[in-house]
């Protein structure tokens, strides 16, 4: 059961993607709340696996959020969600710490697809939004790692689908292996990076031209 907390401001959103997420499925929702200024006591508390966090809300903005919940609980997964899809705006949620950066969306079950890939250490990236965070790296002044990391041919393969947004079933169906060997290597993927999420491991395949 995937343990699911929800900021959102919109309140008919609040209320009709509480309904949806509380009847889905292998979801738990522990709570929702339309800001997020005691977001760090409000995980303290309800211990979410998943925690879905708007973007812009008043009072504080969700990438400040996430930034609070990360330095108190670096191993926290955030899952951004807005109606923007401004370059900047990509990299502030990303730089802050989010897992997943999701478009709202009048399909609720886009939200369930994203937690669970979140929750199972994936990245939540639409392809538009992952084609942004390649362009802004491979533009960005970025230090070449001098360290050498050795990746067999199908992590490469499976790090390079990630870097083109994919999702771990996309990335399943592309390479022709099952959805659990791709979560196996993602892991020693994460391992040898010596990273977190999927988000970071894109970063690092870029800056050290893995892929």
């Amino acid at each position: 059961m995937i343990r699911t907390v929800l900021f959102e401001d919109n309140k008919n959103l609040r209320e009709s993607l509480s309904l949806y997420l509380a009847a889905s499925e292998g979801l738990f929702l522990t709570g929702t709340y339309e800001d997020a200024r005691d977001a760090v006591k409000i995980v303290q508390q309800k211990k979410p696996d998943v925690i879905l966090m708007d973007i812009e809300m008043p009072h504080l903005s969700g990438i400040q959020a996430t930034i609070n919940i990360k330095k108190a609980f670096p191993e926290a997964k955030v899952l951004i969600q807005t109606v923007f899809e401004a370059d900047d705006k990509v990299f502030q949620a990303l730089c802050a710490g989010a897992s997943g950066y999701i478009l709202k969306n009048p399909d609720p079950e886009k939200y369930v697809q994203a937690i669970k890939e979140v929750y199972d250490g994936g990245s939540h990236l639409s392809p538009s939004i992952a084609g942004k965070v390649l362009k802004m790296f491979q533009n960005s002044l970025v230090q070449k790692q001098e360290s050498y990391v050795e990746l067999t041919n199908r992590e490469k393969d499976v790090l390079g689908c990630l870097v083109k947004g994919m999702s771990y079933k996309m990335i399943a169906e592309s390479c022709g292996i099952s959805y659990s060997t791709v979560n196996t290597h993602m892991k020693h993927i994460y391992e040898k990076l010596h990273v977190n999420s999927a988000p970071e491991a894109v970063v690092k395949a870029i800056e050290m031209r893995l892929v």
